[in-house]
């Protein structure tokens, strides 16, 4: 099969979990004999055209505009032209397979330019991550997101929560749905043993400090504020004895502003961006990882801890329960209930043997569900059933 993919992010710009997503499903596609295309944005110094794993990466250039959603416009223009350009000299192809709204545009137009069946991934929707449509903004999205779903021969979600959720905001018909799950690659993170891991975590807390983080984007949904609530409790409870390490960019001055409201300003740390590189040490080092969403689809960020061997917490909402098995493989808490969250991060804290057997179940099950092959080959069967409906139907 030959399959041309749009993906408004994909290495070096990451922006969400779309990235790491197609970045690494899309090579295991491939070792399956399948040609991939990659259409996504120019950024820094990256070519315009490589080869990433077997993947042909074709980055257009994207002028700026007048807003973000001006900037989608244009992303989307020229995402068009490029593919109208590789469907038409480099054909023909089976698919098109577009990743979230942002590039829906010029999905839909290739699709029909072409006669090429779309599938789309919806990540996650504009309802679900505000709890409703509630402004101009929010609307215009929405209509975005359920244009792709209507034009798309199949979706494929994340989780079944997601599913529910597609056919519930987007009145997409269940059928129409395939779950497939996120994956990981564990074998990149680094074991203690193989960096001086003593001097790095020095730069983060004291040595009798317990490190509790939280790794994410900086939004009102990730319910960061939720942990810096229970923040006080854990830190009590533990004699002073832990330090709140808090990933990410985004805007934090009302949650610098809460720290030090709270009187645990000296007990935190926001570190702003941290490369992936530091990040795969630091999760070695870490005592107990949290993700305190309100809204959370998936959440690659536990599989990230899974695979570090970090004990993760989580709050029970979206597909977090789909993924963390509560007292095996994790701690599930209430959903925006700081005292729960407390409860939680000080199980973890308290109980190291538990939290071992914690860890070694989450690597267990990392493997069993969340290989990036074996996702692969159950989106291959998707293709598949879509090429062959395909071949039933005059367009």
């Amino acid at each position: 099969m030959k399959i041309l993919v749009l993906a408004w992010e994909f290495p070096p710009r990451i922006v969400g979990g779309i990235a790491r997503h197609v970045s690494e499903l899309f090579p295991e596609i491939v070792k399956l004999g399948h040609e991939v295309h990659l259409l996504t944005v120019e950024f820094g110094q990256a070519p315009h055209y490589e080869v990433v794993e077997g993947v042909r990466v074709h980055r257009v250039p994207v002028t700026g505009g007048h807003d973000f959603f001006h900037w989608v416009v244009n992303m989307n223009e020229s995402m068009g032209r490029h593919g109208g350009k590789l469907l038409s000299e480099d054909g023909p192809f089976d698919l098109i397979h577009a990743h979230d709204w942002l590039v829906g545009d010029a999905a839909i137009a290739l699709k029909h330019a072409f006669r090429i069946p779309l599938i789309a991934t919806i990540h996650a929707t504009e309802a679900g991550r505000h709890n409703g449509l509630h402004n101009p903004t929010h609307h215009y999205i929405a209509g975005k997101e359920k244009l792709l779903a209507h034009e798309a021969w199949r979706l494929i979600v994340c989780t079944q929560y997601m599913q529910r959720e597609v056919e519930r905001v987007l009145h997409c018909p269940w059928d129409k749905t395939d779950v497939v799950f996120n994956g990981i690659r564990p074998e990149k993170k680094p074991a203690r043993d193989e960096f001086d891991w003593q001097t790095f975590r020095r730069r983060y807390a004291t040595d009798d400090e317990r490190i509790v983080y939280y790794v994410g984007r900086m939004t009102h949904e990730k319910g960061v504020h939720n942990l810096l609530s229970a923040a006080p409790k854990v830190i009590w409870e533990m004699g002073g004895n832990a330090k709140i390490i808090l990933i990410g960019t985004g805007y934090t001055d009302h949650l610098k502003r809460q720290a030090w409201d709270l009187g645990i300003w000296h007990k935190c740390y926001f570190t702003g961006f941290m490369s992936d590189a530091d990040l795969n040490q630091f999760q070695a080092i870490a005592d107990c990882a949290v993700f305190p969403s309100l809204y959370e689809p998936f959440g690659i960020v536990v599989l990230e801890s899974f695979a570090a061997r970090v004990p993760v917490v989580v709050s029970d909402t979206g597909g977090l329960p789909e993924v963390v098995q509560h007292r095996k493989t994790g701690i599930v808490t209430q959903t925006n209930n700081p005292d729960s969250l407390a409860w939680g991060i000080l199980e973890v804290l308290r109980h190291p043997e538990e939290s071992k057997v914690l860890v070694e179940n989450a690597y267990i099950d990392l493997v069993q569900r969340f290989r990036w092959e074996d996702l692969a080959a159950q989106t291959e069967a998707v293709y598949r059933r879509v090429v062959r409906e395909r071949k039933t139907v005059h367009w």
